[in-house]
């Protein structure tokens, strides 16, 4: 065994590890019952009323993988901004909200949150407010408009 056959072989058993911890917080927070009702929920049914449906940030947080954990766990979320539809899937412009607002991590959970939204087949595209870039210091913003890998719009 390579070194790095090793390497990939100990960064899968870590992923594996971290989804299945990030799933049991879920699973110990919202009952099944519950997740599996929003897991079925349309997107594309749900863009058509108001973004303010009780069901619709829900619905979207149900489609997250391990960062949702994280974001349940350390006190923050994401809000809607605007939801549109176009020929290729829905495009979503989000926020985060609590403790995310001022949490170094904050590139990594915008990065976890587009590409676990993007992996869903309703949608196509994932943006956040370009309001969330005033809660990062001067440094925190041109981290994140260098290295978060998201894309930053007016809402």
């Amino acid at each position: 065994m390579t070194d790095e056959d090793l390497v990939t072989k100990y960064r899968l058993e870590v992923d594996k590890s971290v989804a299945e911890e990030a799933e049991r917080r879920v699973d110990a927070a919202i009952p099944m019952k519950e997740r599996i009702r929003l897991r079925s929920l349309s997107l594309s049914d749900l863009a058509k009323g108001e973004i303010s449906n009780p069901d619709f940030v829900p619905a979207l947080l149900e489609r997250l993988g391990a960062v949702r954990a994280a974001l349940d766990g350390h006190g923050g979320g994401v809000e809607l901004k605007k939801v549109s539809q176009t020929k290729v899937g829905l495009e979503f412009v989000l926020d985060l909200t609590g403790a995310c607002l001022s949490c170094g991590a904050a590139p990594g959970t915008l990065a976890g949150v587009r590409a676990d939204l993007e992996n869903d087949a309703e949608i196509a595209h994932v943006r956040f407010s370009s309001t969330l870039l005033d809660t990062f210091d001067e440094l925190g913003r041109e981290f994140v408009l260098a290295h978060g890998g998201v894309e930053f719009v007016d809402v």
